[in-house]
């Protein structure tokens, strides 16, 4: 699968690793040269794809980028504004069917997921989502300090002693 990655931050630069790792062959567009460069020196291996400096909702810059060829389109960046404008670019102007916009604001969010049928990921719900399974239960840790899902139940630790809440009295 061929895909394109817009956005470099954090997410763009784990996602990218996560594609390669599964055999995709991955472009990555960033309006920062700086944000590419890291792709070098994430977890000491080569980014093997295309990188591209420009800005990720001028047309022909996508174009640079190979989106034309792209069976998928991925909008990390930081901007709320540009993911969701790459993806309806990718899927009304390019026909790329495979799109995906990262929007941090859950009300933009619902809205351009309900209203203009785009796939969306909203990491703020993803993060309360995750919060509240994990205090009530739902999320359970495998072992201390560790943060992958595993079967049982979420357990408290607690220092001896009054518990968290109550007042002394």
């Amino acid at each position: 699968m061929n895909v394109l990655v817009v956005g470099c931050g954090q997410a763009g630069l784990a996602l990218v690793r996560r594609l390669e790792e599964s055999g995709c062959e991955v472009s990555v567009l960033d309006a920062s040269a700086e944000n590419l460069r890291q792709l070098g020196g994430l977890e000491g291996r080569p980014f093997t794809g295309v990188a591209l400096v420009g800005m990720p909702i001028d047309v022909d810059v996508l174009r640079q980028a190979g989106i034309e060829t792209c069976d998928a389109v991925a909008a990390v960046a930081d901007d709320d504004r540009i993911n969701i404008m790459v993806a309806q670019i990718a899927r009304d102007v390019f026909g790329v069917q495979q799109t995906v916009a990262c929007i941090a604001d859950p009300r933009l969010e619902q809205i351009y997921a309900e209203e203009f049928g785009l796939t969306t990921l909203c990491p703020t719900r993803l993060t309360v989502n995750a919060a509240m399974d994990a205090l009530t239960g739902v999320f359970a840790p495998p072992a201390r300090g560790s943060t992958a899902a595993a079967g049982g139940r979420l357990r408290f630790l607690r220092k001896k002693g009054r518990r968290a809440g109550r007042a002394k009295g």
